[in-house]
C-alpha cells in the first residue's frame, strides 16, 4: 500500500539502517548501562579512541551482538523499538478482549483481529484482490490507467506520479497539492542502472512474475520482463535523491493548464480527479525536468504493460494482507533479497506495524496513559530549554556569518515550536469502518479514511497542533514546514534519555537528538526556510558562501567512509544529518557545560565528564546491520551509517581531541584549520 508523504517532509533522526555489517554471538535482551548510564564493559579497549572511536567505545557489545533472524538489523536503538513493539502489543491484545472500553479500543481491536487473522486470510487467498484487478482488466484507455493511479491514496494501486497534501512551503500557512515522481520497484534508480545491483533487478523481475503468476495473469513471464524493462527507463528519467534534496528546484508551483503543457502525454485530468482533487487550481511538481519525459515513457508503453504493470502493484501492495503464498512471496523478496532478513517477523510484529501506520493515534493513546509519566515530559521540556540557549550563544559567537544574519538566525530560532510526548488533540477516528473479518477492506478504508481527511482540510488553514509521528514510535523529527521539533514519548527511555543516569551521558545521547533536531533548522536545507516555515532566503550573500565552503568540506570528508568493501557515503545525500549530528553533540556537550554552573566535572570510574558526554552519544548507535540492508541504506538513506555517525562527528570537535588525547598521526586526527565548523 503506497503511503502519503509525511505532512511536513521530515527529517527524522534515528531512521539510520546502515550500521556495522557483522552479526555474532547472543544480543542482550536491550540496552545494557552501567550505574551512571555507560555501559564500560561495551568499550573495546585494545582500540585506541584515536584509531576508531566508534569501536573504542562500543566493540566488545559490537563482538557480542547477534541481530536476530527476523530482523535485517540491530542495535541500543532497535531494542528500545523492540520495547515499544512490546508494550503496544500487550495494549492491543487488551483493546481486542475488551472493546466495550471505549470507541478507540472497539477500533483498534476489531482491526487487531483481522490483522491476526491469518486462517480466514488463507480461506480467502487471492480473493479480496478480485475487485481491483477487476478494474485493471476493464481499463481500455491510457485515461483509464492514470484514473486508477489517482487512486494510490485510497487503495492498493500504485502509479507513475504521486499525489500529496502538505505545508506550502511559500505559503506555510495553507496546504497545497504536490506532485512527484513515483512508480518505481525496487528501493532506488541505482538499482536498476548500477551494475553492482544488477542481480538483485533480475530477482526483481522473478519477483514481478511470481507475483503476476499468482493472479494468473497473461503472459506473466514476458509482462514481467516488460514491467521491469518500463521501470529501468522511468529510473533512468527519474531526479536522484541527491537531486530531490533541493527545496528551490523542486517546488514549482502551476496550473493544471500548465501541468498539461509541460507535461501533454499524459491524461493529468483523469488522474487529479480520481484523486479527489480534480478541481484544484495550482499544484506544485518537484522534479519538474523529469514530469515531461516520465509522461513520454508511458504515453509510448503498450496499454497490455500498463495492465500488467497496475496489476503487479496491487499484488505487491496488498500481499502482506492476503494468504501465506502471497506474505511469503512479498517476505521473500523485500526482506530476505533486498535486506538479507533470514525470517519472517512473527504475525503480532507485523499486526502491531500496520495499527500504528493506520490508526496510531488510537493506539498512543493508551500508550502515553500506560507509559508515560508526566515528569519526563516536564523533564524533557527543561532539557530542551537548555539545548535552545546553548543554539543562541552558538549562532551569537559563530565566526564566519555577519550580524544581519545572526539576528535573522536567532529571530528563526524564537520561533521554533517544541512538541514533547504527545499530541495536544487526538485524531478522531468515528468515521472509520472497521471489522474483524476484512483485513484487506480494512487496510483500504483506513487509507481512503486518511486521505479524505488530508482533502477536507485543502481549504482550510494548516493544523499546527497535528504530529507526523505516533507516541509510541521511537524517533524524532524537525520540520522545515513548521519549524518545529516533536520528541514522541517513546524515545524517552534509555539509551536516549536515564533520568538516573549521569547527566553528562544524557547531554551526549538525547541532549545530542535534541541539537540534532534543533541543527536542521540551520542544514543545508533547513537554512532556506524562515522561522515561519516558509521557503525564503535571508542569508547575506557572503555568508552563504562561507556556509557553502565549510559544507562541501564536510561532505568530503563522509564521502570517505566506505563502511562495507565497495560502497562509499554518500556525503551529498547525507549532508543535511551530517550537519545537524555535528550541530547535535556540539549543542549536547555546551549544555553539559553550562549545567555545571562553573563547577568541575567529576570524574567517574577514571571517566571525564567530556568522555561522558561523548559515550552518551557513541552508546546511541551501537548496532549491525546485515550487508543487503547496509548496502540499500547507502543508497537511500539520508543518514550515514551509525558508525559514521560517531567517528565522522567526533573528529571534527576540539573537546574530543582534549578528552581523549587524540594527536597528530592517530588515524582519525584532522588538522585543527580542516576541521568543520559550521554551527
Amino acid at each position: 500500500m503506497n503511503k502519503l508523504l509525511m505532512s511536513a517532509s521530515l527529517a527524522a533522526v534515528l531512521a539510520a539502517a546502515g550500521l556495522a555489517h557483522a552479526a555474532m554471538a547472543p544480543t542482550p535482551s536491550g540496552p545494557t548501562a552501567g550505574p551512571w548510564g555507560f555501559d564500560l564493559a561495551g568499550r573495546d579497549t585494545t582500540v585506541a579512541p584515536g584509531t576508531d572511536f566508534y569501536q573504542y567505545a562500543n566493540g566488545t557489545y559490537l563482538k557480542s551482538l547477534t541481530i536476530p533472524p527476523d530482523r535485517s538489523r540491530f542495535g541500543t536503538f532497535d531494542a528500545l523499538r523492540a520495547l515499544s513493539e512490546t508494550r503496544v502489543h500487550d495494549l492491543l491484545e487488551q483493546a481486542a478482549a475488551h472493546p466495550e472500553t471505549s470507541a478507540d479500543e472497539a477500533l483498534v481491536g476489531a482491526f487487531y483481529k483481522a490483522a491476526m487473522d491469518e486462517a480466514r486470510a488463507d480461506a480467502l487467498d487471492a480473493k479480496p484482490l478480485d475487485h481491483d484487478l477487476a478494474a485493471i482488466r476493464a481499463a481500455k484507455t491510457r485515461a483509464d490507467l492514470a484514473a486508477l493511479m489517482g487512486k494510490a491514496n485510497t487503495s492498493f494501486n500504485g502509479g507513475l506520479f504521486g499525489v500529496a497534501i502538505q505545508n506550502d512551503a511559500k505559503s506555510p500557512n495553507r496546504y497545497a497539492i504536490y506532485m512527484s515522481q513515483d512508480g518505481l520497484g525496487l528501493p532506488d534508480r541505482d538499482y536498476y542502472l548500477e551494475p553492482s545491483f544488477a542481480a538483485k533487478k533480475t530477482q526483481y523481475e522473478a519477483y514481478v512474475t511470481r507475483s503476476l503468476r499468482a493472479v494468473h495473469w497473461p503472459a506473466a513471464e514476458a509482462q514481467a520482463k516488460a514491467i521491469v524493462d518500463l521501470e529501468t527507463k522511468v529510473a533512468t528519467a527519474s531526479w536522484s535523491k541527491v537531486e530531490q534534496r533541493d527545496p528551490v528546484k523542486s517546488f514549482n508551483p502551476m496550473t493544471p493548464a500548465e501541468l498539461r503543457a509541460l507535461a501533454p502525454d499524459f491524461p493529468w485530468s483523469a488522474l487529479l480527479s480520481a484523486a479527489d482533487v480534480g478541481s484544484v487550481s495550482r499544484v506544485v511538481v518537484a522534479e519538474k525536468s523529469a514530469f515531461p519525459k516520465l509522461a513520454e515513457i508511458y504515453a509510448q508503453t503498450p496499454i497490455a504493460t500498463l495492465r500488467a504493470w497496475a496489476a503487479f502493484k496491487v499484488v505487491d501492495n496488498a500481499s502482506p494482507y492476503l494468504s501465506k503464498r502471497f506474505v511469503d512471496a512479498n517476505f521473500e523478496f523485500r526482506n530476505n533479497t533486498l535486506q538479507g532478513q533470514p525470517q519472517q517477523k512473527p504475525r503480532w510484529k507485523r499486526a502491531a506495524a500496520l495499527l500504528n501506520a493506520q490508526v496510531g493515534e488510537a493506539v498512543g493513546k493508551t500508550y502515553v496513559a500506560k507509559y508515560f509519566p508526566p515528569e519526563s515530559k516536564a523533564k524533557m521540556e527543561a532539557l530542551i530549554g537548555d539545548l535552545r540557549t546553548a543554539l543562541a550563544v552558538r549562532i551569537e559567537h559563530v565566526a564566519w556569518m555577519s550580524e544581519p544574519t545572526k539576528a535573522k538566525a536567532l529571530e528563526k530560532l524564537s520561533q521554533l515550536t517544541v512538541k514533547v510526548g504527545y499530541p495536544v488533540k487526538w485524531r478522531d477516528y468515528s468515521g472509520l469502518k472497521v471489522t474483524s473479518t476484512d483485513l484487506y477492506g480494512d487496510v483500504e478504508r483506513a487509507t481512503a479514511f486518511e486521505w479524505a481527511r488530508e482533502v477536507k482540510r485543502l481549504n482550510g488553514p494548516v493544523d499546527r497542533d497535528e504530529w507526523g509521528l505516533t507516541p509510541q514510535t521511537v524517533n524524532a523529527y524537525y520540520s522545515r514546514l513548521q519549524n518545529e521539533i516533536v520528541f514522541p514519548a517513546a524515545i524517552l527511555e534509555p539509551p536516549f534519555f536515564d533520568p538516573s543516569a549521569d547527566m553528562a551521558v544524557n547531554f551526549g545521547a538525547i541532549g545530542g537528538v535534541i541539537g540534532h533536531e534543533m541543527t536542521h533548522g540551520f542544514d543545508d536545507r533547513g537554512r532556506q526556510f524562515d522561522g515561519t516555515g516558509a521557503l525564503a532566503d535571508w542569508w547575506a550573500p557572503e555568508d552563504a558562501a562561507k556556509y557553502v565552503v565549510q559544507t562541501k568540506r564536510l561532505g568530503g570528508q563522509y564521502s570517505a567512509f566506505e563502511p562495507i568493501k565497495g560502497s562509499h557515503v554518500n556525503g551529498d545525500l547525507t549532508m543535511g544529518e551530517n550537519i545537524a549530528d555535528l550541530g547535535g553533540l556540539l549543542l549536547g556537550l555546551d549544555a553539559y557545560h553550562f549545567s555545571l554552573k562553573g563547577a568541575s566535572a567529576a570524574t567517574l570510574d577514571g571517566v571525564t565528564g567530556d568522555q561522558r558526554v561523548f559515550f552518551g552519544w557513541a552508546q546511541v548507535w551501537r548496532g549491525a546491520s546485515r550487508d543487503d540492508a547496509l548496502r540499500q541504506a547507502l543508497v537511500t538513506d539520508p543518514h550515514s551509517p551509525a558508525s559514521v555517525r560517531v567517528d565522522g562527528v567526533v573528529r571534527n570537535i576540539d573537546a574530543w581531541y582534549e578528552a581523549f588525547g587524540i594527536k597528530p598521526g592517530d588515524p582519525m586526527y584532522v588538522a585543527p584549520d580542516q576541521r568543520v565548523r559550521i554551527w
